[in-house]
């Protein structure tokens, strides 16, 4: 299907706890994970040759560095590992339009990786299962499965023990202040709360829903304290993954878009990243994708 566009939709952390540390360094989390209906866009157009390139007005990291094609490359060679006898040409052209920022806690990057897999494996005829995507996408990052997954989930371990959940399907303010936090950073830090007590799935609704990164970022990068005292004028204030993006949870469009038209007449965040978006507890990508995948 060429020049057919693809949906890599953004995320929300509803909720983030640290339970603790693993002696390899990865953290184990507890958070829940929520599509929200603002996507990056990808198009695939298939090569005779083995080259994958990617294309981009406005995405400048070097291919070399670049997720989407880690996540092309690791299709091929899955598939051309498990059967080693075929022979044949996994070429394509991937042209990318980036919407949703770098560094902005909204899992761009990861949801791109799962896009690549899930519309190659359907292009190049590979017929892998989900269950093997992610497997695979793991090796590409944490938060890769949920996006390859397609569900809102409850996750556990260091993000890839996903449990299906199913939170009101809200509207969402989105602020996102133009700096670029670093994961690593923050989880560096060793005023990072590590040691949140485990919530059990069936008990996740009786607790309190937070976000422990948030007071580590806030100290390290003002904007995004700015951006929560912002949005906390009109609604509860909510950071994202490791951030920099604030959001806030309204019932209805109208009400997250009368706030939105508020905040942005503030001049000093005329340059920032701010919109609205639905909650969806479904990646629109799964929905395009579903009858020509397996389970």
């Amino acid at each position: 299907m060429d020049n057919f566009v693809w949906p890599a939709p953004a995320k929300l952390n509803l909720m983030l706890h640290i339970t603790g540390q693993r002696e390899d360094g990865y953290h184990e989390l507890q958070t829940v994970f929520q599509f929200i209906d603002f996507a990056d866009e990808l198009e695939f157009k298939l090569r005779t040759d083995n080259k994958i390139i990617r294309h981009s007005d406005n995405f400048d990291v070097p291919e070399n560095e670049d997720i989407i094609i880690a996540a092309a490359n690791l299709l091929r060679q899955s598939f051309l590992r498990k059967y080693s006898a075929v022979k044949n040409h996994f070429g394509v052209d991937i042209t990318l339009k980036k919407n949703i920022p770098m560094g902005a806690g909204l899992g761009g990057g990861s949801s791109d990786a799962a896009t690549t897999l899930l519309v190659l494996n359907r292009l190049w005829k590979m017929q892998f299962s989900i269950d093997e995507l992610a497997e695979m996408a793991l090796t590409l990052g944490a938060d890769v499965p949920v996006f390859v997954h397609g569900f809102a989930a409850f996750a556990e371990g260091i993000g890839e023990k996903l449990s299906p959940v199913y939170p009101a399907e809200n509207w969402y303010l989105v602020l996102i202040p133009p700096v670029h936090v670093s994961t690593k950073e923050v989880f560096c830090n060793p005023q990072l709360t590590r040691d949140c007590s485990a919530i059990k799935l069936c008990d996740l609704s009786r607790h309190e829903w937070r976000n422990v990164c948030t007071p580590v970022v806030v100290k390290s990068y003002p904007e995004v304290s700015q951006a929560i005292d912002i949005i906390s004028d009109y609604s509860k204030a909510c950071m994202s993954g490791t951030g920099a993006s604030v959001f806030s949870s309204f019932d209805t469009k109208v009400q997250a878009e009368d706030v939105l038209q508020k905040i942005r007449k503030n001049p000093a965040i005329t340059s920032w990243t701010s919109f609205v978006a639905k909650g969806l507890n479904r990646s629109p990508l799964q929905s395009l994708l579903e009858p020509q995948i397996q389970s």
